[in-house]
Parts: C-alpha cells; sequence; structure tokens
C-alpha cells in the first residue's frame, strides 16, 4: 500500500482572540497556539489585567474600545496581516490548536470558510437555552443560505483579503452570523466539522445568561434580513 504523506499546517497563521476579562483562561489558550501562529488577543474594555498577561505571555494586544463581539473580531481582523486568519474564544471553551486542519484544508483551496461544530463535553459546557437558541438559528440559516450547518460556533479559519471584501458591519452578535451569510451569498465553500466544546472559564458574557442568548439571537435575526454580500466578495476569494 502507498503511504499517505501530508504536509505540515502552514506557518504565518493569525489567531484572532476576542477577549473581555479572560485572565484566568488566557495561559492555556495562548500555550495551544499552533507553533509559527500569531496570537492577536483583542481586549475590548478589560479590567482584569488581561492585556498587560496576554502581553507578557508573547501575544500581540489590540485594543478595541468598543463593546461587543464583532468590534473584537473585526479589530483583530483588521489588525492582522496573514494571509489565513483564524478565530477562536478567549474563554478555554474551545482548543485552538484543533484549527490546524481547517488552516490546511483553506491553504489546499478545498474550502473558503471552514467552521467548528461544537461538541459538549463536560456537565455546563453548553446550557441548554443557548444550545436551542443556536438550532433555531442553523435551522434559519439553512433556509436562508442553504448551506447544511449544525452550529454557528466562533472556531472558524478564511483567508483575510476575502473575508476583508464581504465588508461585515455588524459590531455585535451577529458578526459570526453575517460572515456566513455573506461568504453563502458570495458563493463561497463553507464547511464545517465537528469539535470539543469545554466548559468555560469564568463568566459567560453571552451563553450563561437567557437575556444574553436572547441579545444574540435578535442580532443574528437581524442579520438574516439584510441583503446580500458585496459583489467584490466573490472575486476576491478566487
Amino acid at each position: 500500500m502507498k503511504a499517505v504523506t501530508t504536509s505540515p499546517p502552514p506557518s504565518g497563521v493569525d489567531v484572532v482572540l476576542p477577549c473581555l476579562d479572560e485572565a484566568e483562561a488566557l495561559p492555556w489558550v495562548l500555550a495551544r497556539i499552533p507553533a509559527g501562529w500569531r496570537a492577536l488577543v483583542v481586549d475590548n474594555g478589560s479590567t482584569d489585567g488581561s492585556a498587560d498577561l496576554a502581553r507578557s505571555l508573547g501575544a500581540q494586544v489590540i485594543h478595541e474600545p468598543r463593546r461587543g463581539f464583532g468590534a473584537a473580531c473585526h479589530a483583530g481582523l483588521t489588525a492582522a496581516t496573514a494571509d489565513i486568519v483564524c478565530f477562536c474564544d478567549c474563554d478555554a471553551s474551545l482548543d485552538p490548536s484543533l484549527l490546524v486542519p481547517f488552516v490546511t484544508e483553506v491553504a489546499d483551496g478545498r474550502a473558503d470558510l471552514v467552521l467548528g461544530r461544537r461538541r459538549p463535553r463536560g456537565r455546563g459546557a453548553w446550557p441548554a437555552h443557548a444550545r436551542a437558541g443556536n438550532l433555531a438559528l442553523a435551522r434559519m440559516v439553512r433556509r436562508r443560505t442553504g448551506l447544511r450547518l449544525h452550529d454557528l460556533g466562533p472556531l472558524r479559519a478564511a483567508r483575510r483579503e476575502p473575508l476583508l471584501a464581504l465588508g461585515l458591519t455588524d459590531r455585535r452578535s451577529g458578526y459570526p452570523l453575517q460572515m456566513v451569510v455573506r461568504a453563502a451569498d458570495a458563493g463561497w465553500r463553507v464547511t464545517e466539522h465537528d469539535v470539543p466544546y469545554r466548559p468555560r472559564t469564568g463568566a459567560s458574557k453571552v451563553t450563561g445568561t437567557w437575556r444574553g442568548t436572547w441579545q444574540a439571537v435578535r442580532d443574528m435575526s437581524r442579520v438574516l434580513n439584510e441583503t446580500s454580500a458585496p459583489a467584490e466578495a466573490e472575486g476576491a476569494r478566487r
């Protein structure tokens, strides 16, 4: 049988890590960033010393004073310089080392956007109300885009320039969904892979409460009603 050879994962990848009071989780998260990749910790107004800690651990820190998950993610995207950019939560619920096959798939030209489908591991990893809201949104996305997705999780990888060409405008919880919707409208190849989802470190800003979940669902529902992605995004991804 002919041996199967695999090339090493691409180097020079930027990983955007939106951060709001995640000092407890940062050491674990940053230790899991693959060698040769750069961690971009986007501090979104932390008061627990997250920014200084991230810097001491070797991450590049970007300050985004405007509160909002989308604001932090987009600040990281615009600050990135690598061809391929990844996104990962900074609360230790997701392992950034799992992004390696995502990046390889994008680099090899087999996908334009790769998403992680969260699979809960451990008690309390994904509250029932948050899971129900995510499931409802995933079904709405299928109807809106035709993509057979099961999750709208934050672990993802794509090329930087095409992402910027999508013209993402949401700066709240709808940012991850807007990325998927506009990518689908632009004809991107979007794939999804299972990833373990651990109980987060510290208090959740969104999914830990009914109010936070409802706000996220409302933000994302608004995104589903917007118009198609900018036409230039189709050409930019090629």
